[in-house]
């Protein structure tokens, strides 16, 4: 029987969603364009299904990117992903945002001996990353980090990989540890999520649909913006 999946992602800046079939991605909608998530995601699934001939009623599960990431991107991936689950009877399954970049970012080259280090941009010089080793085990769990030039000394005898929205800011402040190369041309798609979402569902990990919530890892901070003093 042909599982499809439809996989959602919200976390980042790019507003993704995408269709597998036995855990192969057959289509999928990529777009970064500022304040997507809100007005587009259900447009996309539409004109998703609707350009690959699959109805809603073919679809065996959810598949929805859990975080860390942005904090109104996840309410509105994971609700609309709930949404649709509760409305076929179908269950959802949860990714970790890091995890699914980790294997977006070396599906098509890996290499053993390098530190894979997927990263999400916090506030300030804080991000959310995870590690890797080139094998696919995690070295370092899910945090939040405050990055500093020492950050990453216990690796100094390996060469890292950093990539991810996280990244692009450390440029300037790792530049001078020849050991770390920094990907600032990462894109991020709910396209990666298709094994680990595949391996889920064939493992029947579901989620709870009354009580699963995004992993935001740090709460909601509002800011009150600065008064224009000019």
């Amino acid at each position: 029987m042909s599982t499809y999946i439809l996989q959602i992602d919200t976390a980042t800046e790019v507003c993704s969603v995408s269709l597998s079939l036995d855990g192969q991605v057959i289509d999928q909608i990529d777009a970064a364009e500022p304040n997507l998530h809100a007005t587009k995601l259900t447009l996309f699934i539409d004109e998703l299904l609707q350009r690959t001939n699959i109805t809603y009623a073919q679809l065996a599960a959810v598949a929805v990117s859990k975080g860390p990431g942005s904090y109104t991107g996840l309410r509105i991936g994971v609700s609309t992903a709930k949404g649709l689950c509760y409305a076929l009877d179908i269950p959802l399954l949860a990714i970790n945002t890091l995890e699914s970049m980790y294997r977006g970012f070396t599906k098509s080259s890996i290499q053993s001996e390098v530190i894979y280090v997927p990263m999400l941009d916090a506030r300030r010089m804080e991000v959310y990353m995870m590690v890797f080793n080139g094998q696919g085990k995690v070295v370092e769990e899910t945090k939040a980090e405050i990055i500093d030039a020492d950050t990453f000394s216990d690796y100094s005898n390996y060469q890292l990989h950093l990539f991810g929205s996280g990244a692009a800011k450390l440029k300037d402040l790792l530049s001078d540890q020849a050991n770390i190369a920094i990907d600032t041309t990462y894109k991020h798609s709910s396209a990666y999520l298709s094994a680990a979402a595949f391996e889920k569902y064939t493992n029947q990990e579901f989620e709870d649909l009354i009580y699963f919530e995004p992993y935001y890892l740090k709460e909601f901070i509002a800011t009150t913006p600065k008064a224009n003093k000019l």
